[in-house]
């Protein structure tokens, strides 16, 4: 029975397109976390990160398709920029906009 169903999955996404097994793949991801970093510069200054970022998402509208110019997620403000949850240190809510070039996202090496 095992085998069947394994091999019934296999076989729905052979039938996806690239595409889709992308989409299926990064929900995958969403789900379980990355453990990112974000970094926002001011020119060469950092001056804001946020660590323990699960994921960053483009907003969509809520009637259509249509994304919006801008990115949002949850972390912990690492407000003295160590990298390391602190007490007083607390998860927030962010958002940024697509225009902005100042920032940078990564997996943390932790």
């Amino acid at each position: 029975m095992k085998a069947l169903i394994l091999f019934g999955v296999l076989a729905l996404l052979s039938a996806c397109t690239q595409e889709s097994q992308n989409q299926m793949s990064r929900s995958i991801q969403n789900w379980t976390g990355v453990n990112g970093v974000l970094e926002v510069y001011a020119g060469e200054k950092l001056v804001r990160k946020f660590i323990q970022v699960d994921k960053l998402t483009t907003a969509t509208a809520t009637t259509d398709v249509v994304s919006r110019p801008y990115r949002f997620g949850y972390g912990v403000l690492d407000e003295n920029l160590d990298g390391v949850k602190n007490n007083g240190e607390k998860r927030v809510y962010f958002e940024f906009s697509d225009y902005s070039t100042n920032y940078i996202f990564y997996e943390s090496p932790r």
